[in-house]
């Protein structure tokens, strides 16, 4: 796979809000992000680059390419990002609405990034940990597998909407494949679907039926690994080095950048949003940019 590197242009974002905004200052560094700027140096690593972190513990000399370099934003890249999820008067993040099938969603303007993966893989908890700054956003998880039935809509400002989409596999809606297809082949302005992997238990046959979705309709999609707390540092290392090896040889429209996440320690999750910022302002470019 050629090497591709991530043009960072948050900025494009933030000028494109503060128009929107009415001349509002578009971002400031949130009071949670400026505590973890407060912390040592391997800890802030480890919340806010997780892959790097665990780049330290392969043997000397064995390093394997895990495309740490694509999407490698600053802080101060991250720090503006925070505001993109941060509510406020003039950037309202709330539920929009449900839909069972493509003609009953919302028919919106603004870029559209989705989430799925396998029931229970934890998708609810990581959307709830990405609106964590807008805590007056109702996202319910539950402890059984298979909660989600429907695509729920959740506007992110004037920015961009998130799709929280039905878990397939165990519990999953009985039209969940002519739901999700149609939606996935026919959503003129979805940017990037975000494909749940959990870190745990790795590739399932049931995500391969996700991950062919997304290669048969040319999809620009993105691997994120759920619950890299739950695993001890060896088992999560081994899983990352599988993921990886299967992005690099068995997809094409695959990031070839993991996000490992957790959505109880927050790591990698300051990471994912500035990720999907920079998606957004890269809109005109789908947010690659070719070396």
């Amino acid at each position: 796979m050629a090497a591709r590197r991530l043009r960072l242009d948050v900025g494009r974002l933030f000028a494109m809000g503060a128009e929107l905004g009415s001349g509002r200052r578009a971002y400031c560094t949130s009071q949670a992000f400026a505590e973890v700027l407060r912390l040592p140096s391997k800890q802030l690593t480890k919340l806010v680059f997780p892959l790097q972190e665990l780049e330290r513990h392969f043997v000397p000399g064995s390093k394997p390419d895990l495309h740490l370099k694509i999407f490698n934003p600053s802080l101060d890249d991250i720090a503006r990002a925070e505001s993109v999820f941060t509510a406020s008067s003039w950037n309202r993040i709330e539920y929009l609405s449900s839909a069972v099938r493509l003609d009953h969603a919302p028919d919106l303007r603004r870029p559209e990034v989705c989430f799925i993966g396998r029931s229970n893989v934890g998708k609810s908890s990581l959307i709830k940990a990405l609106f964590s700054l807008a805590p007056e956003v109702e996202v319910r998880v539950s402890k059984k597998p298979g909660h989600t039935k429907k695509m729920n809509f959740f506007k992110v400002g004037k920015y961009f909407t998130l799709v929280d989409m039905p878990g397939y596999g165990y519990r999953a809606p009985e039209d969940f494949v002519d739901m999700v297809e149609t939606y996935l082949k026919e959503r003129k302005n979805l940017m990037r679907t975000f494909l749940l992997v959990d870190s745990v238990v790795g590739i399932q046959k049931s995500d391969n039926i996700a991950i062919e979705m997304c290669e048969e309709f040319a999809l620009p999609y993105v691997m994120v690994l759920t619950k890299i707390d739950k695993s001890s540092k060896g088992h999560l290392l081994k899983q990352v080095l599988q993921i990886q090896k299967f992005v690099d040889t068995k997809t094409q429209g695959c990031f070839p950048q993991l996000f490992p996440v957790s959505a109880v320690t927050y790591s990698g999750i300051h990471l994912l949003r500035c990720f999907i910022a920079n998606i957004i302002g890269n809109q005109e470019t789908n947010g690659f940019q070719f070396n």
